[in-house]
């Protein structure tokens, strides 16, 4: 267990806000825009209850104006003409879906479209530059491009930037997706998940060549595409990041800091850090750029030398004298390069295979699925080779695994030979077959808290009185906070609900945040008992350390008792809310798998994971 009675840097509240405050709206556009929203919402009612995804398409509009009258996001004067257009066109929309006739769905050039995502039940928006070479009978290759820090990308920027906007790469005979990725948080966490949402999107309405799947990016784009590429390897035909940062400590200046990170905070970067994930560039192409004198050149220098450490030589393009930014001829060479691969495009069942992970967050690279870890934030490792009907494959800190092969008649792991089958596992340390059972953490449910947000999540109200006023009082601000920023930050309106309304539906699709107490809130109080904690009116109980319950709360994500297939969590939304103003390097879990917090000082005082079996270590 890990203490800590000091203020901690990392967790002290930045001020900055983004987006930041917009201008003021006069009078007589603030009813016109009220009046369009009225006409909108109207005509998006009955198209939200027919069948299909396409008013998704329509809604896109209505939120991109709606959010920013609501919420102070007209960000300059020019930004009310804009709403006003958006809105125009999102009638048109609804208006040719409604007579069975959406243009846009068969359109080519720039493209606006969305998707209405699982975790919030938000729509989110994503831009497309479809070809006009563009057929439905013929696959085409995809590629996505990821845009850079912009603290203004509101909705509304981005959907009308997308309606006009060009990508800075358009290779023949693709279709380019110019992805929101949730604003401004280098695709992370909800960011990550939408870009995979948005796939899913694409797949359903175009015809995608699964193989010839291509990730690029610049800057804070750059950065999002060395993570996406570290940890999703297998998924594409090439990686081509330009410049961004790969990594928190070093690229942050962390350790400059007067008072140093704490040991989780430093665990928890082995989610993000693409340099601790090198070796998975060996089942893909990479394709990196850096401006000469760009300082952002050092992310790209730091990977070189993770990837040499793996023995993975790296294809690194500079332009020559120049700072953050293209340069033309280098330009040139990485769109010939990347173009390169993607005709070649990946070979969807490799022979060989190398996947490193820390977390089975991150559990798949190709035909092999990591099922379990020995021990979850230290380095697993599997290298896997198929040849004449015989997988072999030798692992590190791995207790389960999965293959989807062909139909191998022989698997050998760790020098024991055994029978094909889907699944195996680690008995008493020796491979044998089967699926892991029980209470464990897998993929999905392996935490920390902030891995809650990466699906479908409820946020439950409670109706009761709390065991402690003062606590209670830290429980509402928290709960609202954690609203706020969940809109301002990644874009969408979490789901809320009281405690005696929570139904079946939700409890079997979604994680469910529980604000509270085992007094305040009837869901939580009827799980207590089943929960690795024990709170009274006098004491909070985590392990073998007990609190005043006076000045302490919980924390904590494990799976719920109602559905272990999801999460519970007690208190917390994301958890680097204080970090979301600052470089998206900060961008990083701040709490593992439970804390108890000092409600006056608004610190945790103890976290820790917990083990695999989710129990106390």
């Amino acid at each position: 267990m890990i203490r800590f009675a000091l203020a901690l840097l990392l967790l002290i509240p930045q001020g900055k806000q983004i987006p930041p405050a917009g201008v003021p709206v006069p009078s007589a556009d603030r009813a016109e825009l009220e009046t369009g929203l009225k006409q909108l919402a109207a005509e998006l009612e009955p198209l939200r209850k027919a069948k299909g995804d396409l008013h998704a398409d329509v809604e896109i509009f209505y939120k991109a104006v709606h959010d920013a009258l609501a919420h102070d996001e007209f960000l300059n004067a020019k930004d009310i003409p804009s709403g006003k257009e958006l809105l125009k066109v999102g009638l048109e929309r609804a208006k040719e879906l409604k007579e069975g006739k959406p243009g846009w769905a068969t359109a080519t050039g720039s493209v606006v479209r969305g998707y209405v995502s699982k975790i919030d039940g938000s729509v989110q928006p994503y831009g497309l530059v479809v070809p006009a070479s563009y057929k439905p009978d013929h696959k085409h290759r995809l590629d996505f491009w990821l845009h850079g820090r912009d603290e203004n990308l509101t909705d509304l920027h981005f959907v009308q930037g997308r309606l006009k906007g060009k990508t800075a790469f358009n290779p023949p005979d693709t279709i380019v997706c110019d992805l929101y990725g949730r604003f401004c948080n280098a695709s992370k966490f909800a960011g990550e998940v939408d870009l995979f949402e948005a796939l899913d999107s694409i797949k359903k309405r175009y015809s995608i060549d699964e193989n010839r799947i291509c990730v690029r990016g610049f800057s804070m784009g750059g950065a999002s595409t060395w993570h996406l590429g570290a940890h999703h390897a297998g998924l594409w035909a090439c990686v081509a990041p330009g410049a961004g940062f790969a990594e928190t400590p070093v690229y942050s200046n962390i350790y400059k800091d007067a008072v140093k990170p704490t040991p989780w905070q430093e665990t928890l970067w082995h989610m993000y850090n693409a340099t601790d994930y090198a070796e998975n560039y060996f089942n893909t192409n990479l394709v990196a750029y850096s401006g000469e004198i760009d300082p952002q050149k050092a992310a790209a220098d730091t990977m070189a030398k993770a990837l040499k450490d793996v023995g993975i030589d790296m294809i690194h393009i500079i332009g020559p004298k120049t700072a953050h930014a293209y340069e033309k001829n280098a330009k040139e060479e990485v769109a010939k390069k990347v173009d390169e691969f993607a005709t070649e495009g990946r070979d969807p069942n490799p022979k060989k295979v190398r996947f490193t992970t820390w977390t089975l967050r991150y559990n798949e690279m190709r035909w092999v699925t990591v099922d379990g870890l020995e021990k979850h934030w230290e380095r697993a490792q599997v290298e896997a080779e198929q040849d004449s009907g015989k997988a072999t494959l030798t692992t590190k800190n791995v207790s389960a695994l999965s293959l989807t092969l062909p139909g191998p008649t022989k698997v050998v792991i760790d020098g024991v030979e055994l029978a094909a089958a889907p699944h195996y596992r680690k008995a008493d340390g020796k491979w044998a077959a089967g699926s892991v059972e029980g209470l464990v953490k897998r993929h999905g449910l392996q935490g920390p808290i902030d891995d809650a947000f990466m699906d479908s999540f409820v946020m439950v109200t409670p109706t009761g009185k709390p065991l402690n006023e003062k606590v209670g009082a830290w429980v509402a601000s928290e709960q609202e906070r954690a609203i706020t920023m969940w809109r301002r930050f990644f874009r969408g309106d979490a789901r809320v609900v009281k405690d005696d309304a929570v139904n079946d539906a939700q409890i079997a699709e979604s994680n469910l945040v529980l604000w509270g107490d085992p007094s305040s809130n009837k869901v939580l109080a009827k799980i207590a008992d089943k929960l690795p904690l024990k709170w009274t009116e006098k004491t909070v109980t985590v392990g073998a350390k007990t609190y005043d319950a006076e000045s302490h709360a919980a924390v904590l994500i494990y799976p719920n008792p109602l559905n272990p297939k999801k999460y519970v969590v007690l208190n917390s939304g994301y958890t680097f809310q204080d970090q979301s103003p600052m470089s998206n390097a900060r961008h990083v879990s701040m709490l593992p798998d439970w804390a108890v917090v000092d409600v006056a000082a608004k610190k945790p005082v103890a976290a820790d994971f917990f083990g695999e079996k989710w129990e106390w270590k």
